[in-house]
């Protein structure tokens, strides 16, 4: 395996929607910084990004019409991360008016003093979320960030179920948490309570090199959140909540760190995953509370996990 795709797997990410191209050409073919930037203003008028844009709400919100906006915090909070995911441009005036609707109008409910969106509620999976959205969008929330940060636990991460009496961190909301962690310190600048706090957070999952026990050493067999078998080792798109390896890899690979010895297995399954024809497929998908037809389908190539995949190899390998 090398840090270089093929031009066929290369051609097929590139004859899809734009928010695949424009990554394409800025993380796998290097194109120029204009060329990328122009592929990446045709999502706002083209492909998916733009469909999402245009199922917005009157009240700033997505999701189903009925009942008060706060029940629709679910498909909005994933929509939002989605369009981030595919890279929309948070300062062009489409995106800026999108934003303020939904920070005027949305709530999360007199129950915890009818915050605004990017103020959050209380669970630390969604207020990652929040608070990387908040970053990401031109509202980042120091409150927000001060309540993460008071939450991590003992061994680094960070549960939701803490409140509930668990005393050990959840894959799933550390990945959450350090991902609003990182977007904080991109749009504020550098922060040394929260590089702490992220780096604590990245050595919980390095000590378990991304999908092992710390004391047994095997892969976790079962998602103490879930109840269900554990499935890491499975690569999903969207990930909304959900951890998986590559969601942890593309995390690592986002911080433009050099890479930990740790990661190695973890890249060794990313590369045992690659089929004959240089694609990876899309494993295990979760319920889709954005209802964007993405890939083709389960067990079928999947050009966001191609695209990721690529992106965190080509880091990787070149070090």
């Amino acid at each position: 395996m090398t840090n270089k795709p093929s031009t066929s797997t290369v051609n097929w990410l590139l004859d899809s929607d734009p928010a695949i191209r424009w990554q394409v050409m800025r993380d796998l073919t290097h194109e120029p910084a204009d060329r990328v930037a122009a592929e990446r203003t045709r999502m706002e008028t083209e492909g998916w990004a733009a469909e999402l844009l245009q199922r917005q709400n009157e009240d700033g919100t997505w999701g189903a019409e009925e009942g008060e906006p706060f029940h629709r915090w679910d498909s909005t909070l994933h929509t939002l991360l989605l369009l981030e995911d595919m890279g929309l441009d948070p300062a062009s005036e489409r995106v800026r008016n999108a934003i303020d609707l939904l920070n005027r109008n949305f709530t999360w409910g007199p129950h915890w003093g009818n915050p605004t969106f990017f103020e959050g509620e209380v669970e630390p999976c969604i207020n990652g979320g929040a608070l990387e959205l908040g970053a990401y969008f031109g509202h980042p929330n120091q409150a927000l960030l001060k309540r993460l940060l008071g939450e991590q636990m003992a061994d680094g991460g960070w549960n939701c179920e803490q409140e509930n009496g668990s005393v050990r961190s959840s894959f799933h909301t550390t990945i959450c948490v350090l991902e609003g962690l990182l977007e904080y310190e991109r749009a504020i600048g550098p922060d040394p309570a929260v590089s702490a706090a992220r780096r604590k957070g990245e050595e919980y999952l390095l000590e378990r090199h991304l999908f092992r026990s710390r004391s047994t050493g095997q892969p976790i067999a079962q998602d103490k959140k879930t109840e269900l078998p554990a499935k890491w080792t499975q690569f999903s798109f969207p990930n909304t909540w959900h951890y998986d390896v590559l969601r942890g890899l593309d995390y690592f690979h986002s911080t433009e760190a050099t890479p930990d010895p740790r990661l190695a297995e973890a890249i060794d399954l990313v590369i045992s995953k690659q089929g004959a024809d240089g694609r990876w497929l899309l494993e295990n998908p979760h319920r889709d509370p954005v209802g964007l037809k993405l890939e083709d389908g389960e067990g079928q190539p999947s050009r966001w996990n191609t695209l990721r995949a690529l992106r965190v190899l080509g880091w990787y390998l070149k070090t």
